[in-house]
């Protein structure tokens, strides 16, 4: 069994490479964005395929950081120093894979997203 965590910030080349391993390893499950995406699948030869299977913190922030900070570089363009609220709602992102222990695999993928909003395992 072969799981690979690609961390990279385009779903294109997350996607494109999912496709290029497709049945040679059993899970691509992609990260970095911190945004947990819905395109979880089971590729052609048997690949579990998730772009972005999110993060675990704060729910109400902008990666993982306070929005303020966030907002304040994208409109000025300036350097400025992030951190993690202190406070708030939290969130737990993931994926549940499972996978066929002879073949290696995937039968199939769950996201989960527990946070105020979903308190349960999409």
């Amino acid at each position: 069994m072969i799981f690979i965590d690609f961390h990279g910030e385009a779903t294109s080349e997350k996607q494109a490479f999912g496709w290029y391993v497709d049945g040679r390893v059993s899970a691509v499950v992609g990260t970095h964005t911190h945004t947990q995406t819905a395109d979880e699948r089971i590729l052609a030869s048997g690949t579990a395929y998730i772009s972005d299977a999110g993060m675990t913190g704060p729910y109400e922030a902008i990666l993982g950081m306070e929005r303020e900070a966030v907002i304040k570089r994208f409109l000025t363009g300036l350097p400025v120093r992030f951190e993690v609220p202190k406070k708030g709602k939290a969130q737990l992102n993931g994926v549940v894979i499972d996978l066929d222990p002879q073949t290696g695999k995937a039968s199939s993928i769950k996201r989960i997203l527990i946070n105020d909003d979903h308190p349960y395992m999409d």
